[in-house]
């Protein structure tokens, strides 16, 4: 994605995500943005869809969100992943590009 793209966009009452997942991580952290995605670095490994749901609970509490609220739509065994999150969400400022408008 280009420069000033924000990983964060409207899909109905939802919210859709680009996100870049590193597994096997040093650490489970959410490092911002990214080359048009969210970078997610997890400990757990990518095997039985471990680090997917790594990724949920890490961006659940980043979110200060129910995790059930949060779900993998696309690229469940893959790196680039898009996550839904559904209802209103109120979005940290690290989550924007390039100071993006909300990327909304």
């Amino acid at each position: 994605m280009p420069a000033g793209v924000s990983c964060v966009r409207r899909v109905g009452d939802n919210l859709a995500v680009s996100v870049r997942v590193q597994p096997r991580a040093s650490r489970n952290v959410v490092m911002g943005v990214r080359d048009g995605r969210l970078l997610v670095r997890t400990t757990a490994a990518p095997s039985d869809g471990k680090a997917n749901k790594a990724v949920v609970k890490l961006l659940a509490g980043f979110l200060d969100i129910a995790p059930s609220r949060i779900r993998v739509v696309r690229g469940q065994t893959q790196r680039n992943k898009l996550v839904r999150i559904s209802g209103p969400v109120v979005l940290p400022p690290a989550i924007f590009h390039d100071g993006a408008a909300n990327g909304l």
